[in-house]
């Protein structure tokens, strides 16, 4: 399938979405990558992962760029030449990239039901706004929460980061599409906006530095 949306966030922000449907044949014939990433392409064991990691190719040409163009710094975190900043995200039948002036993150998730059973482990305050359980408003809230964390973050990307302990999203409706959070970490406290909303089963979240 080609590029599925694209939103433009602000004047200086981009945001894309691939959906993945076609076959790692397909993917690859269209596809050209510098040798450490073929090295790396080559290494991963799932199809569905090579499937996303090449459709996340797919949405650099969207934007005029390749793989060439593309780099990871010691710690994973992808970065381009110049002075955009990009973040990546991929989750089952969907891919996307957002690229920006400013410091970003992206997270895309599916909703299912096993978050609930991993929610102590990234929630904390949030547990007070999270009511009644066990509802589908409870899981998409929680899909909302563990994205906003994801999000910021591989914008900050430090090691003693905790998702429970120094990220807070603050309360909350699923039908306003956007909220803030918090990053306490290091003697600093830094606040974000934290943009939500669903695309088909999955949740997808961006995040800026306020």
């Amino acid at each position: 399938m080609p590029l599925y949306q694209t939103i433009q966030c602000n004047d200086h922000t981009q945001l894309l979405i691939w959906k993945i449907t076609e076959s790692l044949t397909d993917l690859e014939s269209q596809v050209e990558m510098k040798p450490k990433t073929q090295l790396r392409f080559d290494n991963m064991k799932s199809e569905l992962h090579k499937r996303a990691f090449l459709s996340v190719r797919m949405l650099l040409k969207e934007i005029n760029l390749t793989d060439f163009d593309l780099h990871y710094d010691s710690s994973g975190k992808p970065y381009l030449d110049g002075d955009k900043h990009i973040s990546i995200t991929h989750s089952h039948q969907f891919a996307a990239l957002i690229i920006s002036d400013d410091f970003i993150g992206i997270d895309i998730e599916l909703q299912r039901d096993k978050i609930q059973r991993i929610a102590d482990k990234f929630v904390d305050k949030e547990f007070a706004y999270l009511i009644p359980k066990k509802t589908e408003e409870y899981i998409k809230k929680l899909t909302v929460i563990w994205g906003a964390k994801e999000a910021i973050f591989k914008i900050r990307n430090e090691k003693g980061i905790s998702f429970k302990d120094h990220i807070e999203v603050n309360s909350f409706q699923l039908s306003e599409n956007v909220t803030t959070a918090i990053l306490h970490f290091d003697n600093f406290s830094t606040p974000y906006k934290v943009h939500f909303s669903e695309i088909e089963n999955c949740t997808l979240v961006y995040a800026f530095v306020l």
